[in-house]
């Protein structure tokens, strides 16, 4: 059996047809979605209840999760879930008609799979990309392409949490969500998916990517102004450091050595997009690890 998990907070403008999409596969295996309302005050609990009495099938059980927290939300998912497999969907994406089909095939087809992540395309509301978008910074938009082929996460890697998940076999050895990261109403911080498939990992447990297990992530246009990425930057670099230093002294130090490499990589790519005549990529590459430094050093 799959659960698919929706942890939501204040999108009502887009649960609807995120649920409407879910709800018109044509999947003839047992699921169920497990919709989190992490303390909306929007329309959201409407929504579902007019969901429900709609979509008879497949079970759809409605949940308040009252700390407030993604990572809150996402355990209160695990826990209430009756699946075999969790899997993850932002409130805000989309997938297609076929994806628990083509999901459950992958199951069967990679035994060994304990947990996977899928392509994410980015569905932007004026239908533009904007300009300082390229190759390096897709992911700070939920944005995840790494080919037509089936592969692993390796090294570094990780899927993302708008579209990913994972069996329940391999949650039991990993436990749940660090509550002390991920986002929390409209902070940015978040880590919590790093943090849990680095465990993943740890088990020797491998990750799959599946490319046509896809989402279309709805992206406002909040999400792509220089103010979304100095908060963007400075959340990344506040779980960075609280994920880090939770390890010890040594960790944390590790963490700030790798951010000086990360430094010289930036400046190189700011030099080739300068020369490049695609300055804006560049400068946007700066201001986010400007902001990572700031948020990894501070004292907050």
């Amino acid at each position: 059996m799959i659960s698919v998990i929706i942890c939501t907070y204040n999108r009502d403008k887009y649960l609807g047809e995120t649920l409407q999409r879910l709800a018109a596969n044509q999947y003839k295996g047992a699921w169920e979605i497990v919709l989190v309302n992490n303390n909306s005050t929007d329309t959201t609990e409407d929504i579902c209840n007019r969901f429900a009495k709609e979509y008879p099938t497949p079970p759809f059980r409605y949940f308040v999760e009252t700390n407030q927290g993604l990572s809150y939300a996402r355990n209160r998912g695990m826990q209430e879930a009756k699946g075999d497999w969790f899997v993850f969907l932002d409130d805000d994406a989309f997938v297609e008609n076929d994806y628990l089909s083509r999901l459950d095939q992958y199951i069967v087809q990679y035994p060994e799979m304990k947990a996977f992540g899928g392509k994410i395309y980015p569905l932007f509301e004026d239908g533009k990309e904007p300009e300082w978008l390229c190759k390096w910074n897709r992911s700070w938009l939920s944005a995840i392409d790494k080919g037509d082929e089936v592969c692993l996460f390796k090294g570094a890697e990780y899927p993302i949490g708008a579209n990913m998940g994972f069996s329940r076999a391999i949650a039991d050895k990993c436990g749940s969500f660090n509550t002390t990261l991920g986002r929390t109403g409209k902070n940015l911080i978040g880590g919590e998916e790093k943090d849990y498939f680095n465990r993943i990992k740890a088990q020797n447990a491998p990750i799959y990517y599946l490319p046509d297990i896809a989402v279309h992530h709805c992206i406002p246009n909040s999400r792509t102004t220089n103010d979304y990425i100095v908060r963007f930057g400075k959340g990344v670099g506040l779980s960075e450091k609280a994920r880090t230093q939770s390890k010890g002294t040594l960790s944390y130090c590790k963490r700030i050595a790798g951010e000086c490499v990360k430094w010289g990589a930036t400046l190189l790519l700011w030099f080739v997009y300068t020369m490049r005549g695609q300055k804006a990529k560049g400068d946007s590459l700066v201001l986010f690890r400007k902001n990572v430094t700031q948020g990894l050093l501070s004292r907050a």
